[in-house]
């Protein structure tokens, strides 16, 4: 009793401490952007939508409504969802090996990056992850006997799963596999309460799918075909590298023996069956996942896709750390909660301004998190100054969700754009009648972002939007993260304007490349710029953010070939030079940047890149 008393009261100060600072990064953090969208769907409220089916949207309304539209709001619900799991996980485990060992399990669920961050963002996997230990549950109590009890609480798992992700779907095969598997497991599935607790589980389905029989199966059409490319792609082994560094590495090396040793009939003295079906269950979850893993989608995120398995190898985990020595078992434990400061310690970087600004110029810059409110605020300055009809048009489903979420405006129109089709939303932005073919009766707002945008890419979007909306007047440029985050603000008349297409200016900078390191002493600086329709009249070179003079513009070096398509009048000579003096630098990290003047009286702030000054 005093080991389970010690193991209580280390699982709850954990809890508190763990959901206290999950509760303040939650109230500082930005949306992700599809944070926003899920907000966006929870002002539309529907059934099912076409990435989706409803519950997250759903619980983004809830805590709206309840607390306020306020990001702290929009996570609410899945804040407390996240800190229900590891009781969750601590009440599985106790039940079948005793409360010490239940409590250790928990204390693992709260350590644990993957799960311990869960409910931070206002994401399906919140809810999905919550709807797969209810099966497993479930699924544990079965195998003792079949009761009223157990098949309630599989049929409310499996209808919060129909209701969080499409992927759920693989929870539920493997949990089928798993008591296949299993002598007991075949007796359960005789039972014909079973049967109805699964038929309840498929009627929950039927909203998602009488939204993809309506919309020609858009939804599950993204989800199966378009969004995976369905070859082997080596890009998978980054994947399965990646993972242990989610879990921290000896907890997976111990997940890893807790799914062997289900496999092998549980052979080292692990004969409890309950023990051998969580094994089987996160074994193949986890493998399967891992498979996948080399021919699914590497373009968005999908580390956290083996959570569902994870959870259920975790409750094993305990029991085998039993058989271990005392080193190894610190080890997990050690080496658990260093993974859990790193990944909290991450959210409050990309919570805090000026922290995140650090993080510009690598290939961790949290993008998705950044600038969302100085947008915002931008946007409302401008419209302030326009007429009083004027509507916003965004770019992008980002920019139109984020920026709803900002302005209260779930509505705000987008253009049609790669992003969206990518995502899946082009169907359901549809269907709210918000994607504008850029015809137009009254003044708009044009919000893009380029920074979403790859570079190649860039100049050919810009035109795609000049086909839509005509030239693009002189843009307002708010700039954050050094330019590795930019919005453009378009003020669009009411009436087309007829003409050349007239773009954002573009640049590059040659010499010194970004991060070099430069000689105290008069630098060379090289590069081009243009502005497509009207041409540049000069680059002004800044340093730190302040005026270091203007190049010398007008070099000849014709980009024409790698840029097809260009118009600027002054091709090909659109070269710049320049001499920076950097002795009154500090030695250390400057950055490097440019003010592009174009000959329509634009003023564009491009992107800083870094140079160091030994």
């Amino acid at each position: 009793m005093r080991g389970e008393r010690r193991a209580y009261i280390m699982f709850l100060t954990l809890w508190v401490l763990a959901t206290a600072v999950k509760v303040l990064v939650a109230s500082r953090l930005p949306l992700f952007v599809d944070e926003a969208f899920y907000w966006q769907e929870g002002q539309h409220l529907a059934a099912a939508y076409s990435d989706l089916p409803g519950l997250t949207a759903w619980l983004t309304r809830l805590g709206v409504e309840v607390a306020g539209g306020h990001r702290l709001g929009v996570r609410l619900p899945f804040l407390a969802l996240g800190a229900l799991l590891p009781w969750m996980v601590a009440w599985i485990t106790g039940r079948w090996f005793g409360g010490r060992i239940g409590w250790q399990a928990g204390c693992l669920a709260l350590l644990m990056p993957m799960s311990a961050t869960l409910g931070i963002l206002a994401v399906p996997d919140v809810p999905m992850a919550i709807a797969a230990l209810l099966c497993l549950g479930a699924g544990a109590r079965l195998l003792r006997g079949v009761d009223a009890g157990g098949a309630l609480l599989l049929a409310l798992g499996l209808v919060v799963g129909a209701l969080s992700h499409y992927r759920f779907l693989g929870v539920i095969i493997v949990g089928f596999i798993a008591l296949v598997l299993l002598p007991e497991g075949r007796r359960v599935l005789r039972d014909p309460r079973i049967w109805i607790a699964l038929a309840t589980g498929i009627v929950a389905w039927l909203p998602l799918m009488a939204w993809n029989l309506e919309n020609q199966d858009a939804g599950l059409k993204f989800q199966i075909i378009e969004r995976h490319p369905w070859v082997f792609s080596s890009e998978g082994l980054l994947f399965l590298l990646i993972q242990p560094l989610m879990v921290t590495p000896v907890l997976f090396v111990a997940m890893v023996m807790v799914g062997i040793s289900g496999v092998r009939k549980a052979t080292g003295g692990f004969h409890h069956v309950q023990w051998r079906y969580f094994a089987l269950v996160g074994a193949a979850s986890t493998a399967l996942i891992f498979l996948l893993g080399f021919f699914t989608d590497a373009e968005r995120i999908s580390f956290h896709w083996p959570l569902p398995g994870y959870l259920a190898l975790l409750v094993g985990v305990p029991v085998l750390l039993t058989h271990w020595p005392k080193a190894w078992r610190r080890a997990v434990w050690v080496t658990a909660a260093i993974g859990l400061v790193i990944a909290l310690g991450y959210y409050l970087v990309v919570s805090m301004p000026g922290l995140r600004q650090e993080m510009a110029g690598s290939k961790y810059y949290p993008r998705n998190f950044a600038g969302w409110s100085p947008l915002a605020a931008a946007v409302r300055e401008e419209l302030q100054h326009m007429p009083a009809d004027t509507t916003v048009l965004a770019g992008s489903f980002k920019v139109g969700s984020e920026l709803g979420f900002g302005l209260d405006d779930p509505s705000i129109q987008v253009l049609p754009h790669p992003l969206n089709d990518r995502h899946g939303r082009t169907a359901q932005l549809a269907l709210w009648g918000l994607v504008s073919d850029g015809h137009r009766d009254n003044p708009q707002l044009l919000v893009l972002a380029p920074s979403d945008q790859r570079y190649r890419d860039l100049l050919a979007r810009y035109h795609a939007v000049c086909e839509l909306v005509g030239p693009l007047p002189p843009p307002r440029v708010v700039s954050l993260d050094h330019g590795f985050q930019r919005f453009l603000l378009f003020r669009l008349p009411a009436t087309r304007q007829e003409g050349p297409c007239v773009t954002p200016a573009m640049a590059w900078v040659d010499v010194p490349a970004a991060g070099a390191s430069v000689a105290r002493g008069v630098v060379d600086v090289q590069g081009w710029a243009f502005k497509d329709g009207v041409g540049l009249d000069r680059v002004e070179l800044l340093v730190d953010g302040h005026s270091v003079g203007d190049a010398v513009y007008g070099r000849v070096f014709d980009i024409r070939q790698a840029w097809p398509g260009t118009n600027d009048p002054h091709h090909p000579a659109v070269g710049f030079d320049a001499r920076v003096d950097t002795r009154p630098l500090a030695p250390g990290r400057h950055w490097l940047g440019m003010r592009l003047h174009g000959k329509d009286g634009s003023v564009e702030e491009w992107a800083e890149q870094p140079f160091v000054v030994e």
